[in-house]
């Protein structure tokens, strides 16, 4: 899923190490939509997306995400974690002109179109 809009906020990073001894790293942002009611949207990367993609307050971008919901307690929580972003007015790349339709080298021309405007025949036509 993509979202696009401004970043609003930058939340502090986190990181610590988990139980199996591995370092890891989480930074948060708020980002405004930019629909016709703007809602606010926080999301996350993690590990090495962290350093991949830095953003700072006001870049206006387009972010690709994942949605997760789990359960723990009869509680549920929902997870919004960035993949992938870019600034939002980013074009994609440009797309290859087409290829002109040539005639083939070796084409037969057309017969040429007969005139009949100036039939000399005298056809049974009424007009």
């Amino acid at each position: 899923m993509e979202i696009v809009g401004k970043i609003i906020h930058v939340l502090q990073p986190q990181s610590g190490t988990s139980a199996a001894g591995n370092a890891w790293k989480k930074q948060e942002y708020v980002l405004e939509t930019e629909d016709a009611y703007p809602k606010k949207i926080c999301f996350s990367f993690f590990g090495d997306r962290v350093d991949q993609f830095p953003l700072k307050i006001n870049d206006r971008v387009r972010v690709s995400v994942d949605i997760e919901s789990r359960e723990y307690n009869g509680k549920w929580y929902t997870n919004i974690n960035g993949w992938k972003s870019e600034p939002a007015d980013a074009q994609a790349q440009p797309m290859q002109p087409a290829a002109t339709m040539q005639q083939p080298v070796n084409a037969v021309p057309a017969p040429p179109v007969p005139d009949f405007t100036q039939s000399t025949e005298n056809d049974d036509l009424p007009f």
